[in-house]
């Protein structure tokens, strides 16, 4: 199937009331599924998840959740993890393996802050397990290009995960797409590369940026022609067209390309390949994509290159790439073009030769 054979038909939809309790009894019975890789389980904080419950004592309506179902006919949840797990959390901790929920943070019902669903008064607790969400399920379809979409278009938009995340989670959908998500944790896990990039600050390696940064790697090596302004379009459409099969790239292939890249930056440049550097030739500041594309490319071309030079000298040759002329053009305004994409990768890959 093409992108373009998708027909309204292939997508069906049914919507469900289940009550919370019901959710918790198909999860004990493995009738639904919830993958904490689809979003990370409690980005939610206490009170957040305290206020749900609040919420729910206090009769207001709760926004629906989506299931689709899988091969063997189990539902999977693919949007409402938060509000889904930490109902499920209130019920029974244990189902979910965490701790048990402690309300906090209630501001209209303060009395429950400090409760558990064990002490809280008979009535309340049924009140709970009986409350309904609006479930839509999305029955089997012989595509994963459907699933793939729906999943992306729901969660794209959102505050709860990043474009990495949802890449991440998309190609879940996709068979053999399982492959191709668990080379990128891998990678992203790989030393050297964490050595590489420990200038990305804790925040963005929250939101899978190191995640992101390793398919950047592949998109650059098997897609370069089609970088883009939009960076996010370029490495959706990459892996779109790796998972879809428009392209055929050899996965194993990347993966020796990455680590020998990355073996490479680690022990000559240590955590200073991809930043920029001060009047005093003092690496500084945090990792810049465009010097990440630059240096990885150029290295990635020529990795024998950089093993015969002395480290002190290449990191010399390095920052003067960085502070020549022709550098601070491809990566000042504009700098999103495939034009100055090549052109940056060609003065590093200048400087590191001479």
């Amino acid at each position: 199937m093409t992108y373009h054979d998708v027909t309204i038909s292939e997508i069906r939809t049914t919507a469900v009331d289940f009550s919370f309790g019901e959710l918790l009894n198909l999860h004990r019975d493995k009738e639904i599924i919830i993958r904490p890789e689809y979003q990370r389980l409690f980005r939610w904080s206490n009170e957040q998840r305290s206020r749900l419950i609040e919420s729910v004592l206090m009769g207001l309506p709760i926004p629906p959740i989506f299931l689709i179902e899988n091969e063997n006919g189990v539902l999977e949840l693919i949007d409402g993890l938060q509000r889904t797990s930490s109902a499920l959390q209130f019920l029974d901790h244990v189902a979910i393996h965490e701790p048990e929920l402690v309300l906090s943070g209630c501001d209209f019902m303060e009395e429950l802050n400090g409760k558990t669903f064990n002490t809280l008064d008979s009535l309340l607790r049924l009140k709970v397990k009986r409350t309904p969400i609006r479930a839509t399920i999305i029955h089997r379809a012989g595509s994963s290009f459907v699933k793939y979409e729906l999943f992306k278009r729901l969660n794209t938009g959102g505050s709860l995960l990043s474009a990495q995340e949802i890449r991440n989670c998309s190609s879940r959908m996709v068979e053999g797409g399982d492959r191709f998500y668990d080379l990128i944790q891998n990678l992203a896990a790989y030393r050297p590369f964490k050595a590489a990039i420990a200038r990305l600050p804790a925040s963005m390696r929250d939101l899978r940026a190191d995640e992101e940064l390793v398919l950047r790697f592949f998109a650059l090596i098997a897609a370069k022609d089609r970088f883009k302004g939009n960076i996010e379009e370029w490495l959706d459409g990459f892996m779109e067209d790796v998972l879809f099969e428009r392209i055929r790239v050899d996965l194993g292939e990347l993966e020796s390309n990455f680590v020998e890249t990355f073996d490479v930056i680690a022990d000559t440049f240590g955590d200073q390949a991809f930043t920029r550097f001060n009047s005093h030739g003092e690496a500084t500041g945090r990792l810049a994509p465009a010097y990440y594309e630059a240096v990885c490319a150029s290295v990635s071309a020529d990795p024998d290159n950089i093993r015969r030079q002395n480290p002190m000298e290449v990191i010399g040759k390095l920052r003067e790439a960085f502070q020549s002329d022709d550098f601070k053009d491809a990566t000042g305004p504009g700098a999103n073009t495939v034009q100055k994409l090549y052109q940056r990768i060609d003065v590093v890959s200048h400087y590191l030769r001479s």
